[in-house]
């Protein structure tokens, strides 16, 4: 993938030091997550997160707050609420 075909986030300067791996599972993870109500949303993590263990993903708080903001910086409000949503649910089953 070039750098013009990644998506806006992933060309931020905050995360050009992450793994493309780490990215590219963070992209699947927006992407996949798009059309989920908030009922279907924590199965639909938990699910993940064992994907991540299983292909040996995990981030870093720096990691984690630079692509936090890296999304939050090209996203709309409602994509900012349901990143909220999702990192309450993930604060709340840690």
């Amino acid at each position: 993938m070039s750098q013009t075909d990644r998506p806006v986030w992933m060309q931020e300067p905050s995360v050009q030091s992450i793994p493309q791996e780490k990215l590219d599972f963070l992209q699947k993870l927006v992407f996949e997550s798009a059309g989920l109500s908030r009922k279907e949303l924590l199965p639909f993590l938990m699910a993940l997160a064992q994907r991540g263990r299983r292909a040996r993903i995990s981030f870093t708080k720096e990691e984690t707050d630079a692509v936090i903001a890296a999304l939050r910086a090209h996203s709309t409000p409602d994509e900012i609420r349901k990143m909220d949503q999702i990192m309450k649910l993930i604060a709340q089953n840690a």
